[in-house]
């Protein structure tokens, strides 16, 4: 469906044109959305930064997300986290182990500036592709909080389930591709390698 990342971004570049000079903030959830934010910016004439969020593991299956934490500690568990095995005393050291590495991240990729400041902007939260959503749904409820002037959620693909709960805190959602079959989000693409810290940090530079 998508060669790689920068061809994502330019489609979803294309479905945001609207936004196009009118300065949006574009929101990467690390690490895989970074490099497409700065493209998306690129193209619409707008800033671009990240949003800290983390998924909270499943202690079975630690690529299966529980629910997801924010940088203010707000957290999102899922209907399904008990019987993923997941009690109480579990999910408080998950999400005290989240907020420590989004504090290191946060320290590692802006270390010389507050992030940018989403307060009346228009805000566009963007990531790779979504699964369970709900590393999204955190970095949309904790930038609620903040006062965006419009909170925009776009990825290039998402099953149409997810897309659902995410709509719900948006005042706009764009998705290019919502397959009904949706195993993974490297399925969507050709190329798919994975970004590192450093290409996420020498990023945030430029």
């Amino acid at each position: 469906m998508f060669n790689d990342r920068n061809e994502a971004a330019l489609q979803l570049a294309e479905e945001l044109k609207a936004y196009k000079d009118k300065n949006p903030l574009i929101l990467a959830i690390p690490r895989g959305a970074v490099p497409m934010a700065k493209t998306i910016a690129q193209k619409l004439h707008g800033e671009y930064d990240v949003v800290l969020v983390r998924k909270l593991r499943s202690p079975f299956n630690p690529e299966f997300a529980i629910g997801s934490i924010d940088e203010s500690g707000w957290a999102y568990i899922a209907d399904y986290a008990a019987s993923a095995g997941a009690d109480n005393d579990y999910i408080e050291a998950e999400k005290h182990a989240q907020l420590e590495t989004i504090r290191r991240r946060r320290a590692q990729y802006t270390p010389i500036r507050p992030p940018i400041n989403p307060e009346g902007r228009i805000v566009i939260v963007i990531d790779d592709g979504l699964a369970t959503g709900a590393t999204m749904i955190a970095a949309l409820h904790g930038l609620r909080n903040r006062k965006p002037a419009k909170l925009i959620c776009a990825v290039p693909v998402a099953p149409p389930d997810t897309l659902k709960k995410v709509t719900a805190l948006t005042d706009e959602t764009f998705c290019v591709e919502a397959p009904e079959y949706f195993q993974a989000v490297g399925q969507f693409y050709v190329h798919f390698p994975q970004v590192e810290d450093e290409e996420v940090i020498e990023t945030l530079k430029t």
